[in-house]
């Protein structure tokens, strides 16, 4: 049987982001903003004034995208660029009043989306759940470096991730093709 990458939690991950994007999306539009800028926003509010390179660093983009990102928030008014004192050719941006006001709009859709994302999860779930996806992250960030190739003696269709040995894995690869998706 052809592997069915439907099944995989990575895609649920991938489907789950979607999903968070384009509700995130919806209430961003409300007030004026596209996604993606919400973090600038929040970045600056937590330290004002980031050089270029240090908001995208806080915000692991390239600097091409904060400087498109920070171009376009202050054609709106949300952000303004100020020369270094020490270095003309170095900008820090700073949030101006507007942004500053924007903030508190932010957080509320930030809350909206994370009411709406967890209704039905009890709490313990939900601590859970920010655990394991913290987890996955760590995991993936890690292996970007270093691309592993998958053992000789694992199938295409099946990868062991438990750390339980083969047979486990066909026994839970075999349970989980029971169950609905």
């Amino acid at each position: 049987m052809a592997f069915n990458h439907r099944k995989t939690i990575t895609f649920r991950l991938a489907q789950t982001a979607r999903a968070a994007r384009g509700r995130s999306g919806m209430h961003l539009v409300r007030i004026g903003l596209h996604p993606g800028q919400e973090s600038v926003l929040k970045a600056l509010a937590e330290q004002d004034g980031l050089s270029m390179s240090q908001l995208a660093q806080t915000l692991s983009v390239q600097p091409p995208t904060v400087t498109k990102m920070v171009s376009r928030l202050a054609a709106q008014g949300y952000v303004e660029r100020r020369a270094s004192k020490g270095d003309g050719r170095q900008a820090h941006v700073f949030l101006t009043a507007q942004g500053n006001e924007t903030i508190a709009d932010v957080d509320r859709g930030w809350k909206r989306l994370e009411k709406e994302a967890l209704a039905g999860i009890d709490e313990k779930d939900v601590k859970r759940l920010r655990k394991l996806l913290r987890q996955i992250e760590k995991n993936l960030s890690a292996s970007i470096d270093e691309p592993e190739e998958p053992a000789e003696d694992e199938s295409e269709d099946q990868v062991d991730t438990s750390g339980r040995g083969a047979e486990t894995a066909e026994t839970e690869a075999a349970r989980a093709e029971a169950e609905p998706a």
